[in-house]
Order: structure tokens, then sequence, then C-alpha cells
């Protein structure tokens, strides 16, 4: 007997209006995590930066902030999320700073050694197959870059949301990590110098890797 797929849900592909509210939402709710997990690194101003999943385009914007010499690239399969992360950042786009575009993680659009931080902010457990897809974002990683994956729920947390999550994580189709599994992830993408903090009473986790 077939199983039924699993229904794509509004954090995974916002799309239309209620999609276009939860971005905004996100950008509101995602905020204080997204400071949290990018206090974790060291941004030199003339970095050239790509956020996966851009969603909403906050994290864009936070990052555009602190790489004033440098370029923010963000990228988003959901076309509603282009949009309103173009919009949010529109004056930084003007500018020449910051580049928006729609784009999957399993095939992203540059080429090999580009960035010198690549950041995915509550997005890694949607994507479609996450051990390849970390391949194909360490590709694109400029030896001696970093990958840093920030989360406000991960397996194994105390924290009410992590555990409520993972109840469903088998119907919602999420894919809950240990910070130990995030770990492996890391490393069997070609990552070193993995650096994993967690904060299991709130449910956030950081983790960090190096492209040697």
């Amino acid at each position: 007997m077939s199983s039924r797929p699993r229904p794509v849900t509004q954090c995974q592909e916002p799309r239309g209006w209620f999609g276009r509210l939860t971005l905004h939402r996100m950008n509101k709710s995602h905020s204080k995590l997204t400071d949290w997990g990018l206090s974790h690194l060291t941004i030199q101003p003339e970095f050239i930066i790509l956020d996966v999943g851009c969603g909403g385009g906050r994290t864009i914007s936070k990052l555009a902030a602190l790489a004033t010499g440098g370029k923010v690239f963000g990228v988003d399969y959901s076309a509603e999320s282009v949009d309103v992360s173009q919009k949010l950042n529109a004056q930084a786009i003007q500018e020449g700073r910051v580049d928006v575009r729609q784009a999957a993680v399993s095939q992203l659009p540059f080429e090999e050694n580009t960035f010198d931080l690549i950041t995915a902010v509550e997005t890694h457990f949607w994507w479609p197959d996450l051990p390849n897809d970390l391949k194909e974002v360490f590709r694109v990683t400029k030896s001696g870059g970093q990958l840093a994956i920030i989360a406000e729920v991960y397996k194994g947390a105390t924290a009410a949301a992590s555990r409520l999550v993972e109840k469903f994580a088998a119907k919602t189709g999420l894919q809950m990590l240990t910070p130990d599994e995030h770990r492996d992830l890391l490393r069997n993408a070609g990552y070193g110098d993995i650096q994993i903090t967690a904060v299991s009473e709130k449910g956030w986790m950081v983790a960090i890797g190096r492209k040697p």
C-alpha cells in the first residue's frame, strides 16, 4: 500500500497571503535566536555570505549590517520568500550589497569556493536530502570558510517546543537530529573544527563547521 505524500507546510514553503503572514511572523519570532546564533561567529566586514533558506529576509539584513564591505546572498525555493526578502532588503539590493535568488539547496547557483560564511536558520530540517544537500553547501564554501546551522528545536532538548515538534516529526516530515547527529552530519559533508552549542531548556542549537 502506497503512503500519501505529506502536505507541504507554510513553514516549509510559504505560499500566498498566509505564507507572507508566516514570513513576517518568522522574521519577528526568529530574531533573538538568530542574534544568539550569529554571536558564536566572527564576521569580517569584507565577507561574502550566503543565507540558505532565507525566508523573510531578516537574517540577510542582519548579516548585511555586519558585512558592510562584502556582499550577502540569499536563496529560497519559495517564490513568496524571495519576494518578501527582496522587499525587506530593497535598499541594500539597490546598493549592490545584497542579492536574493530563487533556488533550491540541492542545486545552488554558485561556483565552488565562493563563500566565507554560509548560514542556515530554521531551515535545514526541511531540506529534501539533508546529507547530500550539506555536501552541496560544502561545495560553495571557501577553504577556511564556515557553515553555521541555527535552530530553535533539536532532538533530545528538554524545551517544551522541542518535545512537541519531536513528537509529531514523523507526521510533518521535519528531520529532528541530536547535537551529536549534527556533528556527524557536518563531518560527513567534509567540515572540520566542528563546534556545537546547545541550550536544552530553550531548545536552541548552533552547529558550526569549517571547510579545510
